[in-house]
């Protein structure tokens, strides 16, 4: 025991974390279009592979909601065989970018944007579920998801099937949210679990009108990508690719340092761990499974049930392969409305309402990225609306690091002086040039740039042209007083002022 002073701790830990992620896996897959094994596939090879190698020790690995509505575009534009393409394409992109050390620039991601992305893709997951829930079809697109809602809500009224269904996801929500309000002995048993185990014995007691999982066997289910595969793709999944990528690295990054806030323990090292993702991606991939991140609702119950090391999230692989091994049959008794239900939930939990009014009162900008970001998620596709939250944020931040201050002194008589402070840049140029440019033609100026903390080509130039097209009405020429550069630590050299 003194090799593995905790192995008490990460054994019951596992336990809670293999029970958390059993419906999970299967809901993710199922709402995904693949099989339901492929859900535990990714599930096995998130505990025995990532969760074996370094980078951040208490976080578990698997499929999330987070990249269901992604996965199904996929799946739908190019096919399941394609799927593992795309995964293994990711996780080698993963490896590299652990290799050149670039996890810890994931955390420069603006949180506007990956709160954003993930309220878009809860959106697009409750729309999508809730058809599901009803055991009617989908819409493909997001937005026709959401429009085509209430006519959904018409065909369900008239059917008694689909409100039987409806009922069971309905049902399935409401434990799960109660579930949290009975007392802690028994909620060892997680909220998803003892939904789906309702649900089951509900369908056997009445037999229900409802569908159920389809079954193929885990061997079956494992569909390595061949060579035929590879040859019938085009050159637009290399767009899917950048997307699962980047989704699935800032998701389980930022898990990352979510559960490094909810323990006292190792931090996380993101390069590391960036490549502990790709790793287990790569063999996604190889076994044409889901792509897998870090999932913050596994990673938080293993902290909460005691894990202290990494053998617990391993351990959780352990089980969820016996079960796949052992218990494959036991996947068709789960109601398909009941894991719908599930993943409601679950996309629920991923739209950030109780931050997004704070945030309005403190930080408009920042709200207003999370909006824009969700809302392009839900009218275009995943990949551009997060390129567009993006870009927002790349603009937001460039407008707020070119404040600057045009100060004008006139006395009357001589010179008008023009102090320039803080950041010239070519974003605040106009309002520069028309204060300057409205200064009287036939007097001397002052142009101290002396406060500048930085200077652009763009604002020199112009400055330049302006001091020169004010000099040639016949006063004096503009004096300019450069900007201060520091070359040592203990002094900055005098003024340079020159006349033009």
């Amino acid at each position: 025991m003194t090799k593995f002073p905790y192995l008490r701790q990460d054994f019951t830990a596992s336990l809670v974390v293999f029970l958390v992620a059993l419906p999970l896996c299967v809901g993710v897959a199922v709402a995904s279009g693949v099989p339901a094994e492929l859900g535990l596939v990714t599930g096995i090879v998130g505990g025995l592979i990532t969760g074996f190698l370094p980078g951040s020790s208490l976080q578990v690995s698997g499929p999330a909601a987070g990249l269901t509505v992604l996965v199904f575009e996929a799946v739908d534009t190019y096919g399941l065989p394609a799927l593992g393409i795309i995964v293994l394409a990711a996780g080698l992109l993963q490896l590299v970018m652990g290799a050149l050390k670039l996890g810890r620039w994931f955390r420069a991601i603006s949180v506007s944007v990956v709160e954003g992305m993930l309220a878009g893709i809860g959106l697009v997951l409750i729309a999508g579920q809730l058809y599901a829930t009803a055991g009617l079809k989908a819409p493909a697109s997001g937005i026709d998801k959401i429009l085509g809602l209430p006519g959904a809500a018409v065909d369900a009224a008239g059917s008694t099937a689909a409100l039987t269904s409806l009922a069971l996801g309905a049902a399935t929500i409401a434990v799960m949210v109660l579930w949290k309000k009975l007392p802690k002995k028994a909620q060892a048993v997680p909220g998803a679990l003892a939904a789906v185990i309702l649900a089951i014995a509900a369908n056997a007691v009445f037999d229900l009108p409802v569908a159920t999982v389809e079954v193929q066997g885990l061997l079956d289910s494992i569909q390595p990508p061949g060579l035929d595969a590879f040859g019938g793709v085009g050159i637009g999944i290399i767009g899917t690719i950048v997307a699962f990528t980047l989704i699935a690295s800032a998701e389980s990054l930022f898990s990352a340092a979510a559960v490094d806030r909810l323990h006292d323990g190792p931090r996380t090292q993101y390069d590391k761990e960036l490549m502990a993702q790709g790793a287990g991606n790569t063999i996604c991939g190889v076994l044409g499974a889901l792509p897998m991140t870090a999932v913050i609702v596994r990673s938080s119950a293993n902290v909460s049930a005691g894990a202290r090391t990494k053998a617990s999230r391993v351990m959780h692989g352990v089980w969820l392969l016996l079960f796949a091994a052992l218990l494959p049959g036991t996947l068709a008794l789960i109601p398909l409305p009941a894991l719908a239900g599930i993943l409601v939930h679950a996309g629920w939990k991923l739209i950030p309402f109780a931050k997004i009014v704070p945030l309005w009162k403190e930080h408009r900008g920042e709200a207003l990225i999370l909006v824009v970001t969700a809302v392009s998620i839900v009218a275009v596709n995943m990949f551009e609306g997060v390129l567009i939250g993006l870009a927002l944020s790349v603009v937001k931040t460039a407008w707020e690091a070119s404040h600057i201050k045009l100060e004008i002194i006139d006395k009357g008589a001589g010179p008008i002086q023009a102090y320039l402070s803080g950041n010239a840049t070519f974003l605040r140029l106009p309002k520069i040039l028309d204060s300057l440019e409205s200064l009287p033609q036939d007097r001397p100026v002052e142009l101290d740039l002396s406060g500048l903390h930085h200077l652009d080509h763009a604002c020199r130039t112009a400055l330049e042209s302006w001091a020169a097209r004010h000099s040639a009405t016949g006063t004096e020429p503009v004096k300019v007083t450069e900007p201060v550069t520091v070359t040592e630590p203990e002094e900055a050299p005098a003024e340079k002022v020159t006349a033009v």
